[in-house]
């Protein structure tokens, strides 16, 4: 499993993926044997996500892996996107988790994003999201950078956490308007 790694500067979108172009070799040898959900393994030369921050309204849809190999510059776009928006802080988000959402995207045969509500957060961000809502975990896989809550505009969360179990992947959390994957230990739970 990758551990997440804070970076402290203040970085803009150009910047980080200048940063982690120039680190291409030591960005790639850690992810290239992280463990996929079934749905991936043996389905097909790529992966791809498309997602939409929806508190930024940065988009990023990409293949992030060719057989059998994570393309760094299109990791680094995933990973700002799922930064915590309210620091401006990027980590390199576990790929695993990346991976689930690559399986629930391909096995809802859309071209519509996945609307992110959250992916990593700060533990300062999330102490503070939990003192106003006691649903928030302590200690969230979102500050692990192992967690990301989505929503789509043409499907409830319900149905989407049907499709998401079938991956055997991960944790799956039903909630009103949204759903959360994460890459901790398989179980789910509806709010």
């Amino acid at each position: 499993m990758n551990r997440p790694s804070e970076k402290s500067a203040m970085l803009s979108r150009r910047g980080a993926l200048g940063l982690i172009g120039g680190a291409v070799t030591l960005v790639a040898a850690p992810t290239a044997h992280a463990a996929a959900p079934a749905i991936l393994t043996g389905a097909g030369d790529v992966r791809r996500v498309h997602l939409v921050n929806k508190r930024t309204w940065e988009e990023v849809n990409t293949v992030y892996w060719v057989e059998g190999e994570y393309i760094p510059e299109a990791k680094a776009e995933i990973d700002f996107l799922l930064r915590d928006w309210r620091e401006n802080l990027i980590i390199d988000f576990d790929i695993k988790s990346v991976d689930i959402l690559a399986g629930v995207y391909r096995l809802l045969e859309t071209s519509e994003p996945l609307g992110v509500v959250s992916g990593y957060r700060s533990p300062a961000t999330n102490a503070m999201l939990r003192r106003k809502n006691r649903g928030v975990a302590k200690d969230s896989y979102h500050t692990k950078g192992m967690a990301v809550d989505f929503q789509m505009k043409t499907r409830g969360a319900r149905g989407i956490a049907n499709v998401a179990r079938q991956l055997g992947a991960g944790g799956v959390g039903s909630y009103r308007t949204f759903l959360h994957i994460d890459s901790g230990p398989v179980r789910s739970w509806r709010r």
